[in-house]
């Protein structure tokens, strides 16, 4: 019986370390201290399941989930004075279609709806820009009768606080 208790044993604490030895670790390689890997945020990362969209948390038969809203989509200006400038020279315009976020220098794809109703979305985006990729949850609510449009960011990088964009007519 005593033959059989210590390899158990062994055992039991090997399964319980968690199978990686903290200093074979990329972090542990690096110049990085403890403190530094607490404070460093994870990295976004979105599977091939991410990119199929779920139900919106509010039930509403005519919304299309895969799709930003109608009511959203159309021309926004964070500066007014932008609107009727010719593409190119419009800086503060943000163009958005049925999938698609346009900035001046960058481009975000719809990826993953989290919530929507006629007004509001609350969706991850993969964009792309001056050489560069980053995945980012955006939240879009419609104000004044529809005339303003307020973006929030979340997650690393993302703006501090809500954006308000003016409809281009």
């Amino acid at each position: 019986m005593m033959r059989w208790t210590i390899p158990a044993a062994l055992l039991l604490l090997a399964a319980c370390s968690g199978g990686q030895d903290d200093e074979s670790s990329p972090e542990a390689s690096s110049n990085v201290g403890p403190l530094q890997k607490a404070e460093r945020p994870a990295p976004a990362e979105m599977s091939p399941a991410d990119t199929e969209t779920e139900a919106p948390t509010k039930a509403d038969d005519t919304i299309d989930v895969r799709t930003i809203p109608a009511a959203i989509r159309g021309r926004w200006a964070l500066d007014a004075t932008d609107c009727p400038k010719r593409p190119g020279t419009d800086l503060t315009v943000l163009t958005i279609d049925g999938a698609n976020l346009r900035f001046h220098e960058s481009h975000g794809e719809l990826a993953r709806v989290r919530e929507s109703g006629a007004g509001r979305i609350v969706a991850d985006y993969r964009f792309s820009g001056e050489g560069e990729e980053w995945d980012r949850r955006m939240r879009l609510d419609l104000a004044d009768g529809g005339k303003t449009l307020i973006r929030r960011d979340e997650g690393e990088g993302a703006a501090a606080g809500p954006m308000r964009y003016t409809r281009c007519v």
